[in-house]
């Protein structure tokens, strides 16, 4: 993990200005609009961060008390899930044992969930725009020689990045740079 360097964050020219070539994507070629996307993904990913970072951070300066209790909701919901994805069989006992009690945590917690349903929203904005926007450049730039060879050099291993790093989890490293 020392290895992992960021990339030099590119020039706004070369990002979305003059330089910049956009093209609307083949989508009968998915292969292809994959590639697009994932090369993109990796010779831009400082801009990315920092564009999304920017956009939650403007809703979050609208609406920073939605925004904290929609972060909380949210990640709640998650470790709620994961909780009960690997501990299924007490949930199973318990909502057989005291079914009136089971009935009254559901409704509680979905008076809840509604309650802060705006807060919710506002989260959901704030991630999912940003990732939104990500995804709609990352699809639509077209890619220079300059993007091609710094790809190169994150697939062969002399560099490795955050979003080389992310692509691979995600299993998304042997598409990268075909």
């Amino acid at each position: 993990m020392a290895d992992v360097k960021p990339p030099p964050i590119r020039s706004l020219n070369d990002f979305l200005l003059s330089s910049a070539r956009f093209a609307v994507p083949d989508v009968r070629d998915l292969d292809r609009w994959n590639n697009r996307i994932i090369n993109n993904l990796l010779y831009y990913q400082s801009n990315y961060f920092l564009s999304a970072l920017g956009l939650l951070l403007l809703v979050g300066y609208f609406q920073p008390l939605q925004l904290f209790v929609g972060a909380v909701v949210v990640t709640l919901l998650f470790l709620g899930f994961v909780w009960a994805a690997e501990n299924r069989a007490p949930i199973r006992r318990f909502r057989r044992n005291h079914p009136l009690v089971s009935v009254l945590v559901i409704l509680l917690a979905s008076y809840l969930f509604i309650l802060v349903l705006g807060g919710v929203a506002v989260f959901l904005f704030g991630i999912a725009f940003p990732i939104l926007m990500v995804l709609v450049h990352a699809s639509v730039r077209l890619r220079s020689l300059k993007n091609k060879l710094e790809n190169k050099l994150e697939i062969i291993g002399l560099k490795r990045t955050p979003m080389g790093l992310l692509l691979e989890a995600l299993g998304q490293e042997q598409e990268a740079g075909s």
